[in-house]
């Protein structure tokens, strides 16, 4: 009984130690998304996006992202994305995370490179152990 207790004991302190603080776990899911939409794998960016995903004041869903994601994939031979500073707001299992985002791509060998910078505002929702991204606005500047 002694040896099961100490292992439920060690267990206990072990997963609160391993715990990512929220903040830290949001950022990391930004992180993730932008590398994954660097290397072209939209599947892998819309891991984090939830069913009843929203942006720009309804003019996406997720599906609509997902288009819009696949479309920026097709059009350029390569893709760049850089994210800046992110301040993140927690409100118990909600979040607001904000960041500027730039993307460049390349169109081709002999046409220049286009450069967008974004400043993007998302809401984010704890489900289960997961963050979730459920809206997001975005302005850009073409640059």
């Amino acid at each position: 009984m002694r040896m099961v207790m100490t292992f439920v004991l060690v267990w206990s302190l072990a997963s609160c130690a391993a715990r990512v603080p929220d903040a830290e776990a949001i950022r990391a899911a930004i992180g993730e998304m932008a590398a994954a939409a660097e290397a072209r794998r939209t599947g892998d960016v819309l891991e984090r996006i939830a069913a009843d995903f929203t942006g720009n004041d309804g003019e996406f869903d997720r599906a609509g992202l997902e288009r819009l994601l696949r479309a920026r994939v097709l059009a350029a031979q390569s893709a760049g994305v850089s994210i800046g500073r992110v301040e993140v707001e927690l409100d118990g299992d909600r979040a607001v995370a904000r960041f500027e985002m730039t993307l460049t791509d390349g169109s081709g060998r002999w046409l220049p490179d286009r450069r967008f910078v974004l400043d993007v505002t998302t809401g984010w929702r704890r489900e289960g152990r997961d963050w979730l991204c459920y809206n997001a606005s975005w302005s850009s500047d073409a640059r």
